[in-house]
């Protein structure tokens, strides 16, 4: 039985491989993937016996291993955060020229694999166009514990662009990220940027927190995440684990809200506490803290917070150092220009209430201690984006962008969207359609042209006709009028000549019939007379 159960995973696992390209299109210029946060394997090396194994993402012993291995302390003298186990380091293999790192996180999971994809639908659909694996096609994963500008991280980025360049016989290279990923290129772009420069042809960022995603890493901070949804959580790593990682991470303090930047409506900390007048009175207050009130109010909830590791008791609270660090990330962001060379794209979620403000307790349960909010669930006020990163703050890249365009999608969900596969499509010169609009998400097809010029006793007369085609997903417009019927327009314009001019009449005509199955049908007809004086 154990041997027909094993080779039933293993005929699974075969029947979901990555296809192999049916073609392969020579005239691509080469992709590299960038993950974000948790988006890459993550591998423990023991480094007296040289053994290792993948502890993220992985199900059987999951929360044991992720605390024995992953659980970490920063270092502010190199800015790297160390696993606790001083036995352990940790590495992300590079198979399949690194995209095995950042495909399915758990390639062991078979029932319900799809909450752990990352990049997979990507690759697959990348490979239908005519990407290879190793030729065009490249991934980078990284240990995303770490600081985006992390010298022995951006080591490794410039010389997986170096590596790439050469792999795919000197061509530039087009770089996809997703959510953080884009604020480690974004760094690199600025401290390295005549290497970016130099390898570099386009960046498109998916998601990307430029601004950072302050309701989401407030609650992360207090009060840890899962990163799945749904009942798949039940097998991962649980919320405090999690939040006994982030804490020490200086990725994570590095989403934090920017405080520079002008929101339209500033993200608060709220709290609805009891307080004393002057006469003794209770009321029922609700405090907002704006974004430099709130740090202080995250430092005094987590003041009291520990973690017990190999059987000792640890101080774990807000680390005042990691954010000192995370401070001068945001200084070197400011700074960052796109070279004239490179054309930089912006795709970003839209359509989803996306946490912006958190607050803790109620008027009828006030909080009366703040070393209680680790353990009170978070209520938010929301704004559109994505439901992780605000669309306020992924469209505020700062930076001299080609396109920007919104796409309804959730954060890591806006990976697997076919309108994001289109654009791609079109920004990656894979599709070979002119007529494509990624920025209206609209094609134009013209169906037919018409011309006809003569000239009839001193008559000039010119007569147009021309038809299109607009083809869209959008349908909320389905009959331009409430009866469904064309709508007609005309014009006619006159110039009556004198001595130095001719009589020009000219009338035209535009006629759009109502949208049926995303096309839309449109004619002009136009004729135009000049009376030769």
């Amino acid at each position: 039985m154990a041997v027909l159960l094993e080779d039933i995973v293993l005929w699974l696992k075969l029947i979901r491989k990555t296809p192999q390209p049916s073609y392969v299109d020579p005239s691509l210029d080469p992709v590299l993937l960038v993950p974000g946060i948790a988006g890459s394997i993550l591998k423990a090396v023991d480094t007296e016996n040289g053994k290792n194994e993948r502890i993220w993402v992985r199900i059987i012993g999951a929360d044991y291993k992720f605390r024995t291995k992953l659980w970490s302390r920063f270092d502010p003298s190199t800015g790297k955060t160390v696993s606790m186990d001083q036995n352990t380091n940790i590495m992300v293999p590079e198979d399949r020229s690194g995209l095995y790192a950042i495909d399915v996180l758990d390639p062991d999971l078979i029932i319900g694999h799809e909450c752990v994809y990352y990049f997979h639908d990507m690759i697959i659909e990348m490979i239908k166009w005519g990407f290879q694996e190793g030729k065009t096609l490249f991934g980078f994963g990284y240990d995303f514990r770490q600081s985006n500008r992390l010298p022995e991280t951006l080591e490794r980025f410039a010389a997986k662009l170096e590596a790439v360049y050469h792999a795919s016989g000197g061509k530039k290279i087009n770089i996809i990220s997703h959510s953080m990923g884009g604020i480690l290129v974004k760094c690199f772009m600025c401290l390295h940027s005549d290497i970016f420069e130099k390898y570099v042809k386009n960046w498109i960022a998916i998601a990307a927190p430029f601004q950072g995603a302050p309701g989401y890493i407030t609650s992360t901070l207090l009060n840890g995440m899962s990163f799945v949804d749904g009942w798949e959580q039940n097998f991962f790593i649980s919320k405090w684990s999690m939040h006994q990682l982030l804490i020490e991470c200086p990725s994570v303090y590095e989403l934090m809200a920017c405080r520079k930047f002008r929101w339209q409506h500033i993200p608060l900390l709220e709290i609805w506490r009891e307080k004393q007048d002057d006469d003794g009175n209770s009321h029922i207050i609700l405090e907002s803290c704006p974004q430099e009130e709130s740090r202080n109010i995250i430092k005094e909830a987590l003041s009291s917070n520990t973690v017990n590791y190999d059987g000792k008791t640890m101080p774990l609270p807000l680390n005042m150092e990691i954010l000192k660090w995370a401070d001068e990330t945001r200084e070197i962001l400011s700074q960052a220009k796109v070279p004239s060379s490179v054309k930089f794209y912006n795709i970003y979620g839209i359509n989803l209430e996306t946490p912006h403000s958190v607050c803790y307790g109620s008027e009828d349960t006030p909080v009366t201690d703040l070393e209680q909010l680790p353990f009170i669930q978070p209520k938010y006020v929301c704004v559109d984006g994505d439901g992780t990163v605000p669309a306020e703050s992924a469209k505020a890249d700062g930076l001299n962008a080609e396109a920007r365009v919104g796409v309804p999608g959730e954060h890591r969900g806006i990976l697997c969207e076919h309108h994001v596969f289109r654009i791609l499509k079109h920004w990656l010169k894979a599709d070979h359609d002119p007529y494509y609009n990624p920025i209206n998400d609209y094609v134009i097809l013209p169906t037919a042209f018409e011309m006809e010029r003569h000239k009839e006793k001193g008559l000039q007369v010119t007569s147009l006709k021309e038809e299109w085609e607009i083809i869209s997903e959008d349908q909320s417009d389905s009959n331009i009028t409430a009866d469904g019927n064309p709508v007609v327009s005309s014009i006619s314009i006159s110039h009556p000549g004198d001595n130095q001019s001719l009589r020009v009449e000219a009338h035209a005509t535009v006629i759009v019939y109502p949208q049926n199955e995303g096309k839309q049908h449109v004619e002009l007809d136009a004729i135009s007379v000049c009376v030769d004086a």
